[in-house]
């Protein structure tokens, strides 16, 4: 996409993040959530009948919780105090270069936000004992946040600049 910079951009007078802070983090979260899945691959599709614990018996659960909080910290509560942003500021930036462009924080935003739903749709479907419930979403939110920290493609991201050019969010 051509106006990709331009319209990520963050404003003159408003606040912006550093673009490789958000990769940082999908990085950690790609990670997190292979783990997550080939957990719930050992563990099986679905509760087995006389399961002690169900669901909540499962570490693939309780990593996938963790994540889901994680992603819910980043859409409600924004990057400044993140976990990834504070790690990424005190270790990682330091060693780096100062960014070309700040970017603007509403679409890394959004996409935290559009993995909260899907991981918390995988949580929900798992406590509802749906077979394959925790995997088929976490395999989406894992999918996009390696896209993000491998080739640093934002499937969210890009979503909400087509809602933005649509009008239907503020850019």
């Amino acid at each position: 996409m051509g106006d990709k910079t331009y319209t990520l951009q963050a404003q003159p007078n408003g606040p912006g993040i550093d673009p490789r802070a958000p990769r940082f983090g999908a990085n950690i979260t790609w990670v997190l959530l292979l783990v997550v899945l080939f957990l719930n691959l050992v563990e099986g599709p679905g509760i087995r009948p006389g399961e002690t614990g169900g669901v909540l018996a499962r570490p693939s659960f309780w990593l996938l919780l963790v994540v889901t909080l994680l992603f819910a910290w980043g859409a409600f509560l924004g990057a400044k105090t993140h976990p990834y942003s504070v790690l990424f500021r005190a270790v990682v930036r330091p060693r780096l270069a100062p960014p070309e462009q700040l970017e603007n924080p509403r679409p890394p935003r959004f996409a935290q936000l559009v993995g909260f739903v899907f991981t918390a749709v995988a949580l929900v479907l798992a406590l509802l004992g749906v077979p394959w419930g925790l995997f088929a979403p976490t395999a989406v939110a894992f999918v996009a946040a390696f896209l993000n920290g491998v080739f640093g493609y934002c499937l969210g991201c890009e979503v909400y600049l087509l809602l933005a050019r649509a009008k239907l969010v503020k850019l």
